[in-house]
């Protein structure tokens, strides 16, 4: 690759202070922590089948609860993420997975349009992992989407348990995203008929 696409962001609030790092072009190597350890285990798998290098320390109020935490690191990776896409120019732009975990499926799609829009369908009554309430699975991705600038739809087509099922949704949006953020060398320049993202 002889583009680097890397970049780093802090980000600092009353509720929140983050440093973040990435490499879209890694090998899936991350060092996380943001204090809610099933979060840092949905990053470590986003990263890992993402292929992204991602390095992130998150100091939030969990004295509050997690929402902040994990909303604003949503924010920040997006952020991060949009700045090391550059141009966009040469990348695939659309990513899809269909990511089986046990008796879960989930759907992930992706489109690096510079429009963004979270579409998130499960049913009501879908159930909380052990440590992190279902809820900010979607919050997350809102903030991901807003800040990333992009098209993101997660479904999940079934699924029983908590675990799997979020699981299921940050390694489907790793390997969504890997596939949007790819070079691919037959395409030339902006991948948009409106030359522009």
């Amino acid at each position: 690759m002889s583009v680097d696409r890397q970049a780093t962001r802090t980000r600092k609030t009353a509720e929140t202070d983050i440093e973040l790092s990435i490499d879209l072009d890694g090998s899936g190597n991350s060092s996380i922590e943001t204090g809610v350890p099933f979060f840092d285990h949905m990053l470590t798998a986003f990263s890992k089948h993402g292929l992204f290098d991602l390095k992130l320390k998150t100091v939030g109020d969990l004295e509050v609860d997690s929402h902040h935490t994990i909303e604003d690191t949503g924010i920040a990776l997006g952020e991060c993420m949009k700045e090391a896409l550059g141009t966009k120019e040469g990348i695939r732009r659309f990513g899809s997975s269909y990511l089986p975990m046990d008796e879960t499926l989930a759907r992930v799609v992706v489109d690096l349009s510079n429009r963004p829009y979270l579409e998130f369908r499960a049913p009501a009554g879908t159930p909380d992992a052990p440590n992190m309430r279902f809820t900010l699975v979607e919050e997350f991705c809102r903030a991901l989407a807003s800040n990333l600038r992009a098209n993101i739809h997660v479904e999940l087509l079934y699924g029983r348990d908590g675990h799997h099922i979020a699981e299921a949704i940050f390694k489907g949006l790793g390997r969504a995203l890997r596939e949007a953020c790819e070079i691919d060398p037959r395409v030339k320049g902006i991948p948009s008929t409106k030359e522009a993202l």
